[in-house]
């Protein structure tokens, strides 16, 4: 047995979540933030047209969310099942997994590029681009379209090496990213000239002199150029790994060849990513088109897509704690030891809901000054000040539905994993956005965020204690 899954199956499950979630949590804060960089780069460079360009990306976010969602279901679904094959002791079957996951990116990025390519306008005026923002949204995801390969890719074989419990790799290519998209970030954005960062001092007391900076300054395109350079980066570093041996797993030229089979379970388990991200999109497109015809317009957008990047501070870290969840859960339930499948979970849930309560702590007490950090926009900063206070209220609540969702992800039970990925947005948080609104008109929008919240949970724990109930007997018969 390879030492690493001789770690899943016997060290004490507290530092074995430790050790691999804490380099994945690393890693999320770090996505999160280039994440974040990106808008206040752009929101600083463009000035009085800061609300157009954080609202551009704002639009063309959610496309993203699609390929990251399709990346997301190869990736997720096929770790899992290569967690379970480790544990079952099945090297071949892996192995091969892994083989189709990579085939089936360049399969599905060669398909996202040219049909979004083709679609393009038609979509972002769709998720609710005005006039005003169309130009910013289609230079921003014209080129990560084309760069996507390098994008699904990172994404998906990052899953395979946590697969195998090496979390420090993962977090690797996460930070790399990151620190090339923060470096690339502002050569590309800004203007050649003399860059003021007094949003810094303004907003968090931090004083820093002016820097000269040679520039392409090619605005939100140039944003996106930073990113692609960035996941193809971190591609290349992730080739690497599994060229130079270093992995447990070993690549081999016919496991490309797509298996059916492989492909069918690895997508089934990958629905539930798949759905939560996917249903992010529909929900942005139902959520915009509210806005506009509530009269929130340009700002109420903008107000939205700087949330969405504050909630990734909160969100992030507890993806991290799943990424590191996941192996133990999947490897652990393979090896028919499901006691220590039960104790990584209320471990996790406990760690999850302690990141939500100080996420719903900063939130609640800081939100404008945290939109000062974006822009300069007063209206902006006030109106989403208020909103922040609202959508963050069932914040607490939201750890314990994640961990929820990735236990069946873990375990290999696509259908409950789907319904519980779908709950919070489709289920709940759609129909709330549509009704409410008659009733409390713009601040309709901003309730039903804590009501999907509050009821996505209620059908979490519900779930959660039947399964445990299964576990507690298949544990007690074997």
């Amino acid at each position: 047995m390879h030492e690493r899954s001789k770690l899943l199956a016997d060290e004490n499950i507290g530092k074995l979540l430790f050790k691999l979630s804490a380099p994945a949590t690393v890693g999320m804060l770090v996505q999160a933030l280039y994440n974040i960089v990106d808008t206040v780069f752009v929101g600083q460079a463009l000035g009085e047209n800061s609300v157009q360009g954080i609202a551009g990306i704002s639009i063309a976010f959610p496309i993203m969310m699609v390929i990251m969602a399709i990346s997301l279901a190869i990736g997720i679904g096929g770790a899992s099942m290569i967690s379970r094959s480790l544990g079952e002791g099945n090297q071949e079957r892996a192995e091969n997994v892994m083989g189709n996951v990579l085939s089936l990116v360049l399969i599905m990025s060669t398909f996202i590029i040219i049909s979004g390519s083709i679609f393009l306008t038609p979509l972002l005026k769709l998720f609710g681009a005005t006039d005003t923002i169309l130009p910013y949204a289609t230079e921003y995801m014209t080129v990560i379209l084309h760069g996507s390969v390098f994008f699904m890719f990172a994404l998906a074989m990052n899953n395979v090496v946590r697969s195998e419990g090496n979390a420090k790799v993962a977090m690797y290519t996460m930070l790399v990213s990151a620190l090339v998209n923060v470096i690339l970030d502002p050569l590309f954005i800004f203007k050649s000239g003399y860059i003021e960062f007094n949003f810094l001092a303004d907003k968090l007391g931090i004083a820093v002199q002016p820097l000269y900076l040679h520039g392409f300054g090619l605005g939100v395109k140039g944003a996106a150029i930073a990113t692609i350079l960035a996941q193809a980066t971190g591609a290349l570093f992730l080739i690497w790994y599994f060229a130079s041996g270093n992995s447990s797993l070993r690549f081999h030229l016919k496991n490309l060849i797509p298996k059916s089979d492989i492909a069918f379970e690895s997508i089934s388990i990958g629905m539930g990513p798949l759905a939560r991200n996917a249903s992010s999109s529909l929900v942005v497109i139902v959520l915009n088109n509210i806005l506009l015809i509530y009269g929130g317009g340009d700002v109420a957008i903008a107000i939205y897509g700087v949330v969405n990047r504050l909630f990734m501070f909160t969100f992030m870290p507890m993806y991290g704690i799943v990424q590191g969840l996941q192996p133990i859960v999947g490897f652990n339930y393979g090896a028919k030891k499901f006691s220590r499948v039960m104790e990584s979970v209320k471990l996790s849930m406990m760690v999850t809901t302690t990141m939500a309560v100080v996420g719903f702590i900063v939130l609640l007490a800081f939100p404008g000054e945290l939109f000062g950090i974006f822009t300069s926009d007063n209206q902006l900063i006030s109106s989403g000040a208020s909103a922040t206070r609202i959508m963050i209220l069932a914040l607490p609540l939201v750890g314990f539905q994640v961990v929820g969702a990735s236990l069946y992800q873990a375990i290999g039970k696509a259908l409950p994993s789907f319904v519980l990925a779908m709950s919070r947005q489709l289920l709940f948080l759609i129909p709330l956005v549509i009704i409410l609104p008659n009733f409390f008109q713009l601040t309709g929008v901003w309730l039903a965020f804590p009501l999907s919240d509050g009821l996505s949970f209620l059908l979490t724990f519900v779930m959660v204690l039947k399964e445990f109930k299964i576990l507690t007997r298949l544990d007690s018969s074997s």
